[in-house]
């Protein structure tokens, strides 16, 4: 099904890809690490890896305040140059594909509201295998303004016809919950990509769960379970 299908479907349930259904939030670091190295700057790496869910921009905004734009280019291109070399090593999260399924199945649409590179989106949509249960997809070049700016789940309830109040959306990054917070839709957050689960409680997630797999032993009381049987989606 194509990036701008609609999926008719009155429900949904967007998903963040990188650190939610697939195993890359480390990698993106260590991507990052790289490419500052290059640039000749020292960045620890865990201050990186607490950026990772924004968007490159403002990652680099965040952690090299005076970069220059040129500079900030030579980044961002670097990062994508050092990430490709892993995408042999990229897995999905035990269940992934299965709680996707599980989403679709139970009458709700499915998005992959990322804000990914497209060459990247296109290696983890393969990698998910998740066929037609994906019912549409966002990429970087869907929204002007990244993370935690809410613009790329706005292009994705767009792509399936759905409003905020339709939708519960499910990441990992405190910039997910917050991105989502902006326009009213409660997250769902998964401690796999690295943050705690106070972090993402104090972000304001409403509720947290330890990977694709704990989500899905726990659907049906989840807030996707109560959107799917029309019970509204109020957190626990």
């Amino acid at each position: 099904m194509a990036s701008g299908s609609k999926s008719g479907k009155k429900r949904g349930v967007l998903f963040d890809v990188d650190g939610t259904l697939i195993d890359s939030s480390y990698f993106h670091a260590l991507a990052w690490w790289q490419a500052f190295r290059r640039e000749g700057l020292d960045i620890q790496i865990s201050a990186i890896h607490r950026c990772v869910g924004m968007g490159g921009d403002k990652l680099i905004e965040h952690l090299v305040p005076e970069c220059t734009e040129d500079m900030q280019e030579d980044l961002k291109s670097a990062h994508g140059a050092v990430f490709s070399t892993f995408w042999p090593s990229l897995r999905p999260f035990d269940s992934a594909r299965d709680l996707l399924t599980a989403c679709s199945d139970a009458g709700l649409a499915v998005g992959l509201a990322s804000s990914a590179q497209e060459r990247d989106l296109d290696v983890t949509r393969r990698l998910l295998d998740a066929g037609t249960s994906i019912d549409a997809w966002t990429s970087s070049n869907d929204a002007d303004e990244s993370k935690p700016a809410p613009d790329i789940l706005l292009a994705c309830l767009e792509k399936l016809e759905l409003s905020p109040a339709d939708v519960v959306y499910v990441g990992d990054a405190v910039w997910d919950v917050k991105a989502a917070a902006a326009i009213g839709v409660p997250a769902i957050a998964l401690t796999c990509g690295g943050i705690s689960e106070a972090e993402l409680r104090d972000a304001g997630a409403a509720e947290v769960y330890d990977n694709p797999r704990h989500l899905l032993e726990n659907l049906e009381s989840s807030a996707i379970g109560r959107l799917s049987a029309g019970g509204g989606r109020s957190g626990r």
